[in-house]
């Protein structure tokens, strides 16, 4: 074994460049902020105040990390949603791809108006119209087809106002507090209402959520045979609606723990909140606040999309965190400079 030369024999000049290199990366290590696209401000204090309790060794409020289960919901929490949920965006844009193979659709509604772009009279059909569309272009193919025509159109779309990929419309702050969580032994799943494998085909990639950990809305699904091959196909009945007091369930169902932090924006996750916060020891609910109609939108009460009602007064009373957007975030895109 070579043996190793005494720091007292190394050359001057070749100590003082390690010595910089070492500051340097001290340095370095020292100057990367926590969370750096959150402002200093009462949501950020709280969710590390969080964190440091329940991971600090020694801390009454500690938590084994076989325990640290983190659930966001995905639109409106950790993606835009307006001017509609981006799912349904999918759906008239495979439906106008569709429609030179149903011409029966230029007379039938609600085909007619999904492909006119005719937004009224798209609205007028109302759930049970958007119901019909979702259900021609989710269904009728493999579980492998459908993951390969979302992957297909989140690589060419763009978002009508801001002219970024649907998958660049990423929440910046809530991408580093995932990073975050996992840092100190937290396991992160989506628990949406969106349906689970339009959300599976990019969840890896944009938020480093593996598809076994990606809850949400499914269709009933069926093994067969083709070719000699087994497929899973998808029918357009709908097998289990993951939103509002459907999300408890489907937690228990799929993870079987009772989780210490949850984040979402809207009513359809004011019961997933409860639950999360019901449970013993020290818990985190926290709601995205749609502030910002400069950056982002400003809605919450009345809106059509992600109405926040119900769930901002629960919020309010209990002293869960609400996210100011416009105030509390120097940043909303990874594309956006800070403020």
């Amino acid at each position: 074994m070579k043996a190793s030369v005494p720091w007292a024999r190394v050359p001057r000049i070749q100590r003082w460049i390690a010595f910089v290199i070492l500051l340097t990366m001290g340095c370095v290590a020292h100057a990367q902020p926590i969370l750096p696209s959150w402002n200093d401000g009462p949501s950020r204090h709280a969710v590390l105040a969080f964190v440091e309790a329940v991971t600090k060794q020694g801390s009454p409020d500690h938590v084994p990390p076989i325990d640290r289960i983190a659930v966001f919901d995905n639109d409106g929490t950790l993606w835009s949603e307006q001017p509609m949920y981006f799912e349904l965006i999918f759906s008239l844009d495979q439906l106008k791809l569709m429609a030179p193979q149903h011409p029966e659709w230029a007379r039938e509604q609600p085909y007619k108006a999904a492909i006119e772009g005719d937004r009224e009279a798209l609205a007028e059909t109302g759930t049970e119209g958007l119901k019909k569309i979702v259900g021609v272009t989710h269904a009728n193919m493999s579980t492998q087809a459908f993951l390969g025509e979302v992957r297909q159109w989140v690589k060419t779309a763009k978002h009508p106002r801001f002219k970024q990929p649907y998958t660049r419309m990423i929440y910046a702050p809530m991408l580093e507090l995932l990073d975050y969580l996992r840092s100190n032994g937290f396991k992160t799943y989506i628990v949406s209402g969106g349906e689970v494998e339009f959300m599976r085909a990019w969840a890896q990639d944009v938020y480093g959520i593996p598809p076994e950990q990606v809850i949400g809305t499914t269709v009933v699904t069926k093994f067969e045979m083709q070719e000699g091959k087994p497929v899973l196909m998808r029918t357009p009945k709908l097998d289990y609606n993951d939103d509002g007091p459907g999300k408890p369930v489907s937690i228990n169902k799929f993870i079987g723990r009772q989780p210490i932090f949850a984040f979402g924006n809207s009513d359809g996750d004011l019961q997933m909140l409860q639950w999360t916060t019901g449970g013993t020891g020290k818990r985190f609910a926290g709601l995205v606040h749609h502030t910002d109609a400069e950056r982002e939108w400003a809605y919450d009460r009345e809106s059509k999309v992600g109405r926040l009602d119900k769930a901002l007064d629960v919020a309010t009373s209990r002293g869960w965190v609400i996210v100011d957007m416009k105030t509390e975030w120097r940043r909303v895109y990874a594309f956006d400079a800070p403020n």
